[in-house]
């Protein structure tokens, strides 16, 4: 069967990616050698959660415009060859590229003169004109789609196109263009500078009001009054909310600059911030009721971000893990996580702490903090750095919440 293109990676990025081109008429081969995921696909089921993609897949099977192949080197069966493997870090702030080089070691001796090869996953700056070769059409095209927002973006978000030439570029613009979104064309150098610092913005952004929480805690003074003084009515304020700031793209895409960085520690002390909140947040929790020794602590969310079921690179295990080395008996509840997590009923039955990790949908209803309120203690004290609660404050006893709660009859 003649294949249009084909997409090496069916993570989060590539099987989204690979389903749209689908939708839109292209006979597509998706690429992976994780035996399970493809298993999943074959069945009909999409292996994660990505809104919109169960009845796109639905669409794709019945189609007949998807197939499936566990070696890179079945990516040259198409002319239009986009990698969307991952890009990890190590531990010690250097960029793991292996996925790729593997991916290219196997397809890069049967490509022929022709070949479109389009890298979207993130790189570190020069690898695309790392990879060019003769008669292969090299280009960047790097993905800055929001998790769990796939389908609205990728028909809505410009698209960077970088190609190491100018015929490059026009056959990577013509690969992407049957999303009808604007093309911004530039050199690859820029297009991967661009993407990195995308996500290095957003970690940075979010480690400023991080930090200020925990000013706030020093002064005794409440982070969600101060931000409001810093925003209202302000022309230069802008400074976003506090919260458990991870994920894979935030937590590792720093390493691209940091590792070569002529300010080296800069973007180190950002991550140190964001990685800082879990203990703060149990630190805060001692300061207020003593010892967590057989105390038991309810956490809410388990995944990196609000309404999703990605785990990559959470902050929750990392604080599960300070609470435990404190002796407490931990319950955690999470409606969208894949790892099995208790009801929320149960997870917060007679809790002495209620941590909000995660800023789910589920925890800012009023049935889930009349639920809350109605299930603990009034010494019981609630953490909630993202506000889910409405109490207006990251520390809160229940008994200060109930205060706040609504009469009974405005409730759903």
């Amino acid at each position: 069967m003649p294949y249009d293109i084909s997409i090496i990676g069916l993570g989060r990025v590539g099987l989204p990616l690979a389903l749209c081109f689908a939708d839109r008429g292209l006979q597509v081969l998706g690429v992976d050698k994780n035996p399970d995921l493809l298993d999943s696909i074959r069945a009909g089921r999409m292996p994660f959660a990505e809104s919109g993609t169960q009845e796109l897949l639905d669409r794709v099977t019945a189609a007949g415009s998807l197939d499936l192949a566990t070696r890179a080197a079945d990516a040259a069966k198409a002319p239009n060859i986009v990698i969307t493997l991952g890009t990890p870090s190590f531990s010690h702030i250097e960029s793991d590229l292996s996925q790729v080089r593997e991916a290219l070691d196997d397809l890069l001796p049967v490509l022929r003169a022709g070949h479109a090869l389009i890298l979207r996953s993130t790189i570190a700056p020069g690898t695309t004109d790392f990879v060019a070769g003769e008669d292969i059409f090299v280009a960047h095209a790097p993905e800055r789609i929001a998790a769990g927002r796939f389908l609205e973006e990728i028909s809505t978000l410009p698209c960077i196109v970088a190609g190491v030439d100018e015929e490059s570029t026009r056959r990577a613009t013509s690969v992407f263009e049957v999303f009808d979104v604007p093309i911004v064309r530039t050199t690859p150098v820029q297009a991967e500078l661009a993407k990195i610092w995308t996500n290095i913005l957003r970690y940075a952004t979010f480690a400023l009001p991080n930090l200020l929480m925990m000013d706030c805690e020093r002064f005794d003074a409440n982070v969600f009054e101060v931000i409001d003084l810093i925003n209202r009515d302000y022309p230069r304020g802008g400074i976003a909310l506090p919260g458990l700031t991870a994920g894979s793209c935030l937590r590792k895409d720093f390493a691209f600059s940091e590792e070569r960085s002529n300010a080296p520690g800069m973007l180190l002390a950002v991550s140190r911030v964001n990685e800082a909140v879990p203990l703060f947040l149990v630190e805060g929790v001692k300061r207020r009721i003593g010892s967590l020794a057989s105390r038991k602590v309810a956490v809410l969310g388990l995944t990196f971000k609000r309404d999703t079921d990605d785990e990559r690179d959470s902050l929750s295990p990392k604080l599960i893990r300070l609470l435990e080395r404190e002796l407490a008996d931990v319950a955690v509840c999470d409606p969208h996580a894949s790892t099995p997590t208790q009801p929320l009923e149960e997870a917060i039955r007679d809790a002495d702490v209620v941590i909000v990790a995660t800023n789910h949908s589920e925890f800012e209803r009023p049935q889930a903090q009349r639920a809350i309120l109605d299930s603990v203690g009034g010494d019981c004290l609630l953490v909630d750095p993202w506000n889910s609660l409405g109490t207006h404050q990251v520390f809160a006893f229940a008994t200060e919440a109930a205060a706040m709660r609504p009469p009974a009859a405005t409730w759903p």
